[in-house]
């Protein structure tokens, strides 16, 4: 993976719920020029005016292809908690990542992924496998990414603004929404951040000034591993169900160099 990317242009992917509202805004306060996936571009125009939008839809992967034309980066804010279909995790949390790596073709973006603090818990009630899965798909395919595992949702008080940055899967806490944005924007512009996962709360104290001492405290992930480091193996990829063991196989062959 290289170090070294421009970032001007930033498709952010579940643009109109609120953490990808955040991304917009924290994208065009850094100077960047965002381009919102929606599917309803009616919304989209309330929402976000003056924004870049483009329609399409995640579970559509014909629908992505301008969606991904010419970015520099993505930031994958997208998510299945407000659909009631059992398989929404899977369609959306996990198929969203699939098809968006599949319709890149061969274009390299750097990737901020927000998936959950609980993304490798499987004794939380209520969690599922797809949020790893999603995880396993971008780090086999080989694009320069972060992964940011964000606490509750602004399950923090006003005077919680310190960013806590830890890795292997045990950390509990809340963040506020607009720090997750930023973090995710961050993420793309600081060297320190690439090829790390990470889970996001926030305790008492100021705000982070130095974003790439920040990072830096991170241990990056292995090379050639799809678990983020150091995640618990209780998911070991060989006693996968065979469609995700396809989804990772395919992915690679997508990937090329660093893949």
């Amino acid at each position: 993976m290289s170090h070294q990317q421009n970032i001007t242009d930033v498709l952010v992917v579940g643009a109109t719920g609120s953490i990808g509202r955040g991304a917009v805004a924290a994208a065009q306060r850094h100077g960047l020029r965002p381009r919102a996936l929606v599917r309803d571009v009616r919304r989209a125009e309330r929402l976000l005016p003056g924004v870049d939008l483009v329609q399409g839809d995640v579970e559509d992967p014909a629908s992505l292809h301008a969606a991904v034309q010419g970015v520099d980066a993505m930031v994958l804010a997208h998510g299945s908690g407000g659909d009631a279909r059992p398989d929404a995790r899977a369609h959306v949390d996990y198929g969203g990542v699939r098809n968006l790596l599949r319709v890149l073709d061969g274009a390299r973006p750097r990737v901020a992924l927000m998936t959950s603090i609980y993304a490798t818990r499987s004794a939380v009630p209520g969690a599922t496998p797809w949020k790893r899965r999603s995880e396993r798909l971008l780090r086999a395919g080989g694009l320069p990414y972060t992964i940011v595992r964000p606490g509750w949702f602004d399950h923090a008080g006003p005077t919680q603004r310190r960013l806590v940055l830890e890795q292997g899967g045990t950390a509990d806490g809340g963040v506020a929404r607009d720090q997750i944005a930023e973090t995710l924007v961050r993420s793309l512009l600081t060297s320190t951040a690439l090829g790390k996962t990470f889970e996001l709360t926030a305790t008492e104290g100021e705000e982070a000034t130095d974003w790439a001492e920040l990072f830096d405290t991170l241990q990056t992930d292995r090379s050639g591993s799809v678990d983020g480091v150091p995640d618990p193996a209780d998911l070991p990829v060989e006693a996968e169900p065979q469609p995700p063991r396809a989804d990772l196989d395919a992915v690679r062959s997508l990937g090329g160099p660093g893949a």
